[in-house]
């Protein structure tokens, strides 16, 4: 662990952080330093994460740094609890969780940059199978991918490129060889026109030859033209053929369905419809509701630190105590009846899950058939491409099978015809063979004679002479041919050669002038991105020395000998308010506890008062009513005595 510190320590110091740590002052970074530290490092391999997390909610943060460490495949070890774990230590900037993150980042900063540069390029947009078979969303996607392939094919080039080793001086030796090239050039084109300008109808053939390259690059328009017009008529006949098989496929269903089958197949349709609507989507909307109801909730809780975890735990454990006193009373009632609801209640919602499955099933079937009769009508189109024809079906297949086995039949007969000819063929190769070989022995008994005779060589020199004299012909034949053909075509070959050599010229002279133009780009991006970096390096040294000068004043006051200006430090003043907090809260939670104890009796002695005071209520009321009834002048008897009532 101390050579990962200090192998991060060494790293911020060099170029491009200069942190100017040393262990102590490393150690002691606070949780939202660390995690400031670990963000300007991300930024360095991706300038978009150039964030001053003060300014950032925690959550966003986290999110922020987890997306990019994915991009970058930072993988954590451990396990599923590790990895929950590990965003909860990156949330509150845990050391185990920076320190590791901060070793794997500097290691490979060169790797990590170029990973998340082409990341921002190659990362596919994903869109719902639904969506493509719009026309245009199609469209858009397959030019959206083409143009992802385009940018891998470019990069590469340009890595190889990099690898490859081209200068600056080098491509200015290369200019000026192609500009001393481009002089030598335009003197052979004028001592050319010089030549030129001898023979006669020069102007004609330069005319001529003007033409002729007009009419070269007229051509090359128009077989672009015909490309892209070869192209959209392609994409035309797809799209046709698309629609085609829509409505084919509709009017088979249309064709081989009755009013029964139709009726029950839209009734099924409608039921799964109405149980989508009714069912399914509201309660997959309420859930998110709920999800984002909660979420919004955390996000607009502050931060919490370890004391308000220490309480939310304590809090989780009374709250399942509680579930847990509830479980115990619920199971020493055993209600009968309630037992049995719990039963139906589980078998209604094993039915609903089922339910459920079943229909995200039948979504799935769905999106699968469409996916398949997509492909499907693919290789249709693929196949139309290779030969020309559509995929047959049914009676066309049988017919065509009948028609191959008419045209096995016909190959076998003409197989057996070519097997006829071969014999045929060996038969007069040997009988040539044998013919050659008497001719050689006709040659060599005239040779003998022409030796008894004193004339040997003659018929030899005889065949020679003929041969020489026929190819003498064809020589003179061919020579007058090439002069007329040589005195037109010279001037227009010239031409063409100049032309070409000019046109690659200057070809090599724009890419590489492109390639300056690039390079200066590049150069400027990177001064006006290190100008930045300057600048914010200059507000961050300023920071940290109010952060210092903060500290040294804090270390002063902590040190200090006088109670007075010790009380005056901060760290004095958060333990201060920490411990009345804490006793605050035992207070309350002992508070609370009576409260707990106290609850049961209280509310039985409340309830006993209330039933009193109603008792009493009821009494008094009953008292009114009887004097209101009581009529005039009746005698009442109270305690022995009899009174009268006026």
């Amino acid at each position: 662990m101390s050579d990962q510190i200090k192998f991060i320590m060494d790293s911020l110091n060099k170029e491009p952080f200069r942190k100017n740590y040393n262990l102590i002052t490393f150690d002691s970074l606070e949780p939202m330093q660390l995690l400031q530290v670990l963000s300007d490092v991300l930024a360095e391999i991706d300038p978009k994460q150039l964030v001053d997390i003060r300014e950032e909610m925690p959550e966003q943060t986290a999110k922020r740094m987890l997306s990019l460490l994915g991009i970058l495949k930072y993988k954590p070890s451990g396990n599923a609890t590790d990895m929950s774990t590990f965003r909860q230590g990156l949330v509150i900037g845990s050391k185990p969780v920076i320190y590791p993150v901060l070793h794997w980042l500097l290691q490979r900063t060169n790797e990590l940059k170029k990973r998340a540069y082409l990341a921002r390029f190659l990362i596919k947009l994903e869109v719902p199978s639904e969506f493509l078979q719009d026309e245009t969303v199609a469209d858009t996607n397959k030019q959206y991918e083409e143009l992802m392939e385009a940018f891998k094919t470019l990069h590469k080039e340009y890595e190889q490129l990099k690898i490859s080793g081209f200068s600056t001086a080098e491509i200015r030796k290369d200019i000026s060889a192609m500009e001393e090239e481009k002089d030598q050039l335009i003197k052979r084109v004028e001592h050319l026109k010089k030549r030129v300008e001898t023979a006669q109808n020069h102007q004609w053939m330069l005319k001529i030859a003007r033409q002729l390259r007009v009419e070269k690059e007229r051509e090359e328009y128009l077989a672009q033209q015909k490309q892209e017009q070869k192209n959209q008529l392609f994409h035309a006949v797809q799209r046709l053929q698309r629609v085609q098989n829509q409505l084919k496929s509709m009017r088979q269903a249309a064709a081989d369905a009755k009013p029964e089958s139709l009726m029950k197949r839209l009734e099924e349709e409608i039921k799964f419809n109405l149980y989508m609507v009714t069912e399914k989507f509201p309660k997959e909307l309420e859930n998110k509701k709920k999800e984002l109801h909660f979420l919004q909730k955390v996000v607009s809780e502050p931060a919490m630190g370890h004391s308000d975890l220490l309480e939310l735990e304590s809090k989780i454990n009374e709250i399942n105590t509680e579930i847990n006193q509830l479980i115990e009373k619920k199971m020493m009632r055993n209600e009968p009846i309630e037992g049995k609801l719990s039963l139906y209640r589980q078998q209604a919602s094993i039915i609903s899950r089922k339910k459920e499955a079943k229909a995200e099933e039948l979504q799935e079937a769905k999106e699968k058939l469409a996916s398949l009769e997509r492909e499907a009508s693919v290789k249709r189109n693929q196949t139309r491409e290779f030969d020309g024809t559509e995929v047959l079906k049914g009676d066309e297949f049988k017919r065509y099978v009948n028609k191959l086995r008419s045209k096995s039949t016909v190959f076998k007969k003409k197989h057996q015809i070519i097997a006829e000819l071969k014999a045929e063929f060996g038969l007069l190769q040997r009988t040539e063979e044998l013919l050659k070989q008497r001719h050689e022995n006709i040659q060599q008994q005239l040779q003998t004679m022409e030796e008894k005779k004193g004339i040997s060589g003659y018929s030899y020199t005889q065949e020679e002479l003929e041969r020489v004299s026929a190819l003498k012909s064809e020589v003179d034949e061919m020579k007058g041919r090439t002069l007329d053909d040589m005195s037109e075509m010279e001037l227009t070959q010239e031409c063409d050669e100049k032309k070409s050599q000019y046109d690659s010229c200057a070809a090599g002279l724009e890419s590489n002038r492109s390639k300056l133009e690039q390079e200066v780009r590049r150069l400027r991006e990177e001064c006006l991105q290190e100008e930045s970096r300057y600048h914010y390096t200059n507000c961050m040294i300023k920071n940290l020395e109010v952060q210092l000068r903060r500290a040294t004043d804090e270390m002063k006051a902590y040190i200090s000998s006088d109670q007075q200006e010790k009380r005056k430090a901060i760290r004095e003043q958060y333990t201060k308010n920490t411990a009345e907090q804490e006793n605050l809260g035992k207070k309350l939670r002992e508070k609370q506890k009576v409260i707990r104890e106290s609850h049961g009796p209280n509310m039985k002695q409340a309830k006993m008062w209330r039933d009193l005071e109603q008792l009493m209520e009821c009494k008094k009321q009953c008292f009114l009513k009887q004097q209101s009834q009581t009529s005039i002048g009746q005698v009442i008897q109270e305690g022995g005595e009899d009174r009268l009532i006026l």
